[in-house]
């Protein structure tokens, strides 16, 4: 049975929530691919999804320009899986396919700008009530406030051999 880590990005307010899949809501995913938009509701969220990204269990990433879902080498010169050093740098690396398959452990979800959906991290109770901020000051600082620095002896050395 398939099980995966699923990561749901909001990209209106930045916050992400982490959570698993395991039974229907996982083989809802089963075959779906990189870029594909689908109705939250399969997976619990509210709303439209897109999924943007995944990994397997070996951190292996997904990317969208290969077809399947299978482990392969492709020289890589920027994008997803591969980071360069220098400029014009490729190199072969490791990457999986943009289907997803029972070898993939996370599955990355943005939630469409069009959806009135946010993303709640689960709360128990409510949050004290925060304390105003003093107002900041735009006196310049004094060398009495400043602390005071620690001076570095240098090494003594030996001249005239």
């Amino acid at each position: 049975m398939a099980k995966f880590k699923l990561i749901v990005s909001d990209p209106d307010t930045g916050k992400c929530v982490v959570s698993e899949l395991e039974g229907n809501r996982a083989q809802a995913l089963i075959g779906r691919s990189l870029g594909e938009s689908l109705d939250g509701s399969a997976l619990g969220i509210a709303g439209s999804v897109v999924i943007s990204g995944g990994c397997d269990k070996n951190g292996v990433p997904m990317r969208a320009d290969v077809h399947g879902g299978a482990k392969k080498y492709i020289v890589l010169s920027s994008g997803p899986g591969f980071r360069s050093h220098k400029s014009g740098e490729r190199k072969r690396k490791l990457i999986r396919g943009r289907t997803i398959t029972d070898e993939t452990y996370q599955i990355n979800v943005t939630l469409k700008k069009g959806s009135e959906t946010q993303v709640k991290p689960k709360v128990t109770g409510e949050k004290p009530a925060e304390e105003p901020l003093s107002p900041r000051t735009t006196e310049p600082v004094t060398s009495a406030q400043k602390p005071a620095k620690k001076l570095k002896e240098g090494k003594k050395t030996k001249k005239g051999k």
